[in-house]
Parts: structure tokens; sequence; C-alpha cells
């Protein structure tokens, strides 16, 4: 946090993110606030935190998709509102509701924390019971498909500890530990979870993630199993080894293929190794998810055949 100082002007910002004076306060924070909730950001444009945490408030309002509200107040020009609200040090950051501060932190925060603030916040102005949640939920598994699994880990930590039977939560926190590699505790993570949330498929598709994760774990590169299964076509457990790899390598068609392979040449070896491999794949991916569609429709012909 930076202590009170200099002055500028905040920058323009659109219907959901507005900046307010002491003029038009009382109309885009108070009077708004009776319908919608206003996230009041006090700044200034020295304030180096300021710059960090103002733009990430803004794109958690963004995603709220109108849910949410927010007021930028520039504290150097309008030391009044600062006076009033005991603003001592910037960043603070002030929920509205109804008129009233609801909500609040000071400084600069990571993204999991702001996601769950904006949560917070819509669900004390009556929105949908997961309508906040759900929009960090989303942002979360944002972050994850682009890489950023830490970042994304400390967002479903944050949205479990506001509601701790969130499925999609615990299955986050899960997968996101898998991306860091880190199996044991993406393991202790779902055995953590509350009893009532405990079998949900999506925690169930997470522990045959994890299975297959540790099978792959002491394999060597696909190019090297490849060419061993391209000199034995009848070594089933080559092929059985290049299956594990596949799908660790994020070819998980190729991986059912390879083991359907070994299911039409011979269904009972090392009692029936390659079926029971296809339905950890299948528990592993969404039901719908052409890979499972196919692949237990191919299954399924060989079985009935």
């Amino acid at each position: 946090m930076i202590e009170l100082g200099q002055t500028q002007n905040a920058p323009a910002a659109g219907d959901l993110i507005k900046d307010v004076s002491e003029a038009d306060f009382m109309t885009e924070v108070v009077e708004m606030s009776q319908t919608v909730p206003v996230i009041v950001d006090f700044w200034a444009p020295w304030c180096g935190p300021c710059k960090t945490l103002g733009p990430a408030l803004e794109a958690a309002v963004t995603r709220a998709k109108g849910a949410v509200k927010m007021a930028k107040v520039n504290v150097d020009e309008n030391q009044m509102i600062a006076g009033q609200l005991r603003v001592q040090s910037i960043p603070t950051v002030y929920a509205f509701w109804q008129g009233q501060p609801v909500d609040g932190f000071q400084g600069a925060v990571p993204p999991s924390e702001i996601d769950a603030f904006v949560a917070r916040v819509i669900e004390a102005g009556g929105g949908a019971p997961d309508g906040g949640l759900d929009e960090a939920l989303d942002a979360a598994d944002e972050m994850l498909e682009e890489g950023a699994a830490a970042d994304a880990a400390q967002t479903y930590a944050a949205i479990a500890q506001e509601d701790p039977n969130n499925v999609r939560a615990y299955a986050g926190m899960a997968r996101a530990e898998i991306a860091l590699g880190e199996l044991d505790q993406a393991e202790a993570i779902l055995n953590g979870a509350p009893a009532e949330i405990a079998s949900a498929p999506e925690l169930e598709a997470i522990h045959a993630q994890i299975a297959l994760a540790r099978q792959a774990a002491q394999l060597g590169p696909v190019a090297e199993l490849r060419a061993a299964v391209d000199a034995a076509p009848s070594d089933h457990q080559a092929r059985f080894d290049l299956a594990q790899a596949l799908y660790a390598n994020a070819q998980a068609e190729e991986a059912v293929d390879e083991l359907l392979a070994i299911f039409r040449a011979d269904r009972e070896w090392n009692d029936g190794a390659a079926k029971t491999q296809l339905f950890t794949i299948f528990e592993a991916l969404k039901p719908n998810d052409p890979v499972v569609l196919n692949g237990r429709r191919k299954l399924s012909s060989m079985i009935f055949a």
C-alpha cells in the first residue's frame, strides 16, 4: 500500500466501469447500488500497485457481464469522498449494495482473491447463488487452459473457500496440480473433498486422470515406443506402453486406437488390461467427448461381434 499523495486524471471507462467524482458519486454509486452492486476502486495515477489492481478488477467486472458495476475514484481529485470513507492508503476497494459498503479490502491482491471478491459482491447483491462463482470458475478455467496453472489453482482454492461443496472448484484445483506435475497433491485434494461431493463424476474423472498420469510417468518418448511396436507388432506390452504414452502426450484418440488393436487381437491379454485401460481413459474424458463416443462404439462392436 502507498500513502495518499499527488494528482492526475483517471482513464476513461465504459458503461460498466466509470470514472466517478464527488459530483456524481451519489448517483453512480449510492443510487446505482440500490439495484446492482457497485465496486469502488480508490486509486491515484502515481500509485504503482493501483496500476496492477485496477485492470484486474476491471477484467473481473467485465467478465461478470453486468452483475456488478465499478466506479473508479481518483483520491487526489476527490479527497472529500476518500475522507468520508476513511481511505487512509491506496489501493482501497469498497463494494456498495443498497447504498451501504458491504465488503472491501486494501492493497494489491492476487487474481484469485479478486475473482472471489467479485463473486461475493454479486451474491451479496442477490445475484444467482452460483452466478458470481461461475464467472470466477470460468476465469480459472481460462487461466488453466493458457498455462497459468499456479494462478488457476489459487482461484479454484478461493472459490472452494466460498463454496466448500463446489465440485468444479475441487476438480479445478486437482487439474491444476496435475498440470504442475504434483500428482500427490492432486490426489490429496480429491481425498479431502467433502463427503457430499466425493463421488461426483467430475472428481471420479480426475482420479482416472491421476492414475493415467502415474502410469505414464516412467515411460520413454512416444517415438521410441512407436519404433518398438513397429519392430514387433504382436508385442502387446509394447503397444500398451505406447498407448499410455500417447494419452499422456494429449493424443487420446491415438491411445484408444492402440488399445482397441490389442483388444481385437487378444481381449484376454494380461487379464483384460486393454479393456480396463480403455474404461480408465473413458472415465478421464468428458462423457460427450468424440473420442469416448467413438471408442465405446468400436469396443461394443468388438464385444458383441
